[in-house]
């Protein structure tokens, strides 16, 4: 009996959060394999605010997912049949499989696509959070795009989420002051009591500037921004002048349509550098995983997962993203490991 492959496609672009009628559930067989072609079984997706961007009709570093795809994800999954000269049935791979049971890779775009040790030195989800894209881009953006020096101030907005809580972690080893910047009171206990931030400021509190500036009485050297709008202007205005930022998302604006303040005269004040940056740019992340593997192995940095099931939910657990709802790096569990 064949396969059945069910599929999230893109029906509408979605204004606002992600609803379900948003995609269509298809369901068609796998295909026949070619020469050259294996069939994966994807095991774990990465949830990420840049789904979103995926989503919406606007100019962006990737082409928008068209009305009738399947949604872009990067995920791990399991060859389960190969004609491929080089995936074998059992071999664990990491890439862009998209929002469905089963992806078919070709040879020809393996650059695409990671394969991972039959034996993962941490378990699978690790892979896909701490020590897969979420941990590269920390590393990255405090090591070469802004990087951070022993006794300066470091603050990371979204510090609870999958890219923040790494860096935060990061900063620390890296003998940084860090102040991470949070929703809620027991995210800010967290990255204070279990993952050892100096400060965390809770952004949903009625006092939470003044909490900012009392946090950061030297100045901010390093701002690892993943917000953006208010939490980032208010972040600037804390900078020493030749501060850094490391621009790594703008999630405030991703489900409101809404766009970045033009003012830019606090840059101009504090002379400040800002540069943006993707994981993306990096194809030669040895050292990276290499080092965060090391890291997480020996408990210098604490991953955390939050994992959900089940591929039809797709839409509704990424929308945990934008309201709050994970700890850590949130993915959707599609099948069993085995």
């Amino acid at each position: 009996m064949s396969l059945i492959n069910r599929q999230l496609r893109l029906k509408t672009r979605p204004e606002g959060l992600v609803k379900r009628e948003d995609f269509e559930l298809h369901q068609q067989p796998v295909p026949e394999l070619k020469d050259g072609e294996c069939l994966v079984r994807v095991l774990y997706l990465s949830m990420d605010p840049t789904n979103r961007v995926w989503m919406s009709d606007i100019p962006q570093y990737m082409p928008p997912v068209a009305i009738g795809e399947v949604m872009r994800a990067l995920g791990v999954a399991r060859v389960v049949a190969s004609k491929s000269s080089y995936y074998a049935e059992g071999d664990l791979v990491q890439g862009l499989v998209g929002w469905q049971d089963y992806a078919v890779i070709d040879d020809r775009r393996r650059k695409d696509y990671v394969k991972l040790p039959s034996r993962a030195p941490v378990p699978l989800p690790t892979l896909l959070g701490a020590c897969g894209f979420s941990g590269i881009t920390a590393y990255y953006g405090l090591t070469e795009i802004a990087p951070v020096q022993p006794g300066e101030t470091l603050v990371v907005s979204a510090a609870a989420g999958s890219v923040g809580s790494i860096a935060g972690q990061i900063g620390k080893l890296r003998g940084a002051r860090v102040v991470g910047i949070a929703g809620g009171a027991d995210k800010c206990r967290h990255l204070v009591d279990e993952l050892g931030f100096d400060v965390a400021v809770d952004y949903k509190a009625d006092n939470w500037k003044q909490a900012l500036a009392d946090a950061t009485p030297d100045g901010v050297h390093v701002n690892f921004e993943n917000v953006g709008g208010q939490v980032m202007r208010a972040v600037l205005s804390r900078m020493v002048n030749g501060g850094r930022v490391a621009l790594c998302g703008l999630i405030a604006n991703y489900t409101t349509g809404s766009r970045p303040s033009d003012d830019y005269s606090i840059m101009i004040v504090k002379r400040l550098t800002v540069r943006g940056f993707l994981a993306f740019d990096y194809h030669d992340t040895q050292k990276a995983v290499h080092d965060l593997v090391g890291w997480v192995s020996t408990g210098k940095i604490k991953a955390e997962e939050t994992i959900e099931d089940g591929l039809e939910n797709a839409p509704v657990v990424l929308n945990k993203l934008f309201e709050g709802g994970n700890r850590g790096k949130l993915l959707l569990r599609v099948s069993d490991e085995t």
